[in-house]
């Protein structure tokens, strides 16, 4: 029997449709794949939006501000380039005091990690020292800067 992938199922109060078209807007190989109204429900009329996000299935509901999203969930993001980190940061981050360390708030308040692949490597390949001075470098930084990590990082 083959398992099913596990799909994030996101809750916001009228907007689930409305984020996930700027979330398909954002990430390659993204779509909004069904949209379905249910009618009479607690909340009123409720969109469930099912999309895409670069291949990973999402669904999202649209069921009134009962519950509101919090930094105890991210959403990480691998870029390989400068220029990847500063286009996900363009376009996720919407809450400057919530900046740090690569993680950013968008406007809809859900949180991501926008994280350099290089970074994943060092953390696993580097010495005790090594892994010390980048973590050092990267606690100062809200936005990651490749060019600083890795200078960090070879001492």
């Amino acid at each position: 029997m083959r398992m099913k992938p596990i799909t994030p199922h996101l809750w916001f109060d009228k907007e689930a449709k409305e984020a996930a078209e700027f979330y398909c807007s954002i990430f390659p190989n993204s779509r909004i794949t069904n949209v379905t109204t249910l009618r009479d429900t607690p909340s009123g009329d409720c969109d469930v939006v099912s999309f895409e996000l670069a291949g990973q299935p999402f669904m999202a509901i649209s069921a009134g501000p009962l519950f509101k999203f919090n930094e105890s969930i991210s959403f990480m993001v691998y870029c390989d380039t400068q220029e990847e980190i500063d286009r996900y940061w363009e376009k996720l981050s919407a809450v400057r005091a919530a900046e740090q360390c690569g993680w950013v708030k968008d406007k809809y308040g859900l949180s991501w990690q926008i994280v350099p692949t290089a970074l994943d490597e060092m953390m696993r390949a580097g010495s005790s020292e090594q892994i010390a001075r980048a973590t050092q470098a990267f606690l100062k930084m809200k936005k990651f800067d490749l060019v600083a990590l890795r200078q960090a990082y070879d001492g």
